[in-house]
């Protein structure tokens, strides 16, 4: 394609395409070089409106690269943000959809549950969890539009930051009962301890990934709704979840999550 068939509505329906096809691809960055962040978000915004038109309704936004071993990794020094749909949550109990994936990863992560909107710029750690009701545990399944995983900053950002479904753990508990940075976490694959970590791996700590979603969407001119659930950022790497496989995620004050691989 020429310079001219490329843009933000084309980037969004090719990975809207691979998607709906589990057809996974190659680096979109690689094929134009004009994708950027910005367009990267456009795209997302214009999936977003896809999705919606076909009966999804947002119900919050997730982070990614909060980890700085990811963003080392990734050559980048600030984490990304996209969109989570009632599409995504999957509810306690159920598998994961292997028929809707194209290669699942599983990552442990905390959780919010706002109580009031929180709007940027200029939104701070301690004003973010101000705006939070609830905190809960999470594990994510991500997926990812792209061969083996292999993508840039600005590939994953239009793929939706690697979406896939999600779902929330059984305690819910509030932010001043819980010290966020040192909840810990194991992760655990068919009974074997896989990784561990505690929520100082999400940028220090959760809150700052909550600050960084307000005041990146409120550039955008998109504001953080009550009762919104906002996924900070994978707590540990993520581990690809195989068919038959069991994947659960024990937090310190936030119970245990279990998800069979389906």
């Amino acid at each position: 394609m020429t310079d001219t068939e490329w843009g933000p509505a084309k980037v969004a329906d090719i990975l809207l395409t691979a998607q709906r096809t589990r057809t996974p691809r190659t680096s979109l960055q690689a094929e134009w070089s004009g994708l950027d962040l910005d367009v990267a978000y456009a795209a997302q915004d214009l999936a977003l409106t896809d999705r919606k038109a076909k009966g999804e309704n947002v119900v919050g936004v997730k982070l990614g690269l909060t980890s700085r071993a990811k963003q080392k990794q990734m050559g980048v020094d600030e984490p990304s943000v996209a969109w989570l749909t009632d599409a995504m949550a999957l509810p306690a109990g159920l598998p994961v959809p292997r028929d809707t994936l194209i290669h699942p990863r599983a990552e442990p992560e905390i959780a919010f549950i706002l109580g009031r909107p929180l709007a940027g710029p200029g939104v701070t750690a301690a004003q973010a969890l101000a705006a939070v009701d609830w905190v809960v545990g999470a594990v994510e399944i991500i997926d990812s539009r792209y061969s083996g995983f292999k993508f840039t900053l600005a590939d994953a950002v239009a793929d939706n930051n690697s979406s896939g479904v999600y779902v929330t753990g059984p305690v819910a508990r509030r932010v001043d009962s819980l010290d966020l940075g040192m909840e810990a976490c194991l992760l655990e694959v068919d009974g074997d301890v896989v990784d561990s970590a505690t929520g100082a791996a999400v940028l220090g700590h959760p809150a700052e990934a909550l600050a960084f979603a307000a005041n990146t969407l409120g550039a955008r001119g998109h504001t953080l709704e009550a009762g919104w659930v906002v996924l900070t950022g994978g707590m540990t790497d993520a581990v690809a979840v195989e068919p038959g496989a069991r994947v659960a995620a024990h937090f310190t004050s936030l119970g245990s999550i279990s998800i069979a691989g389906g």
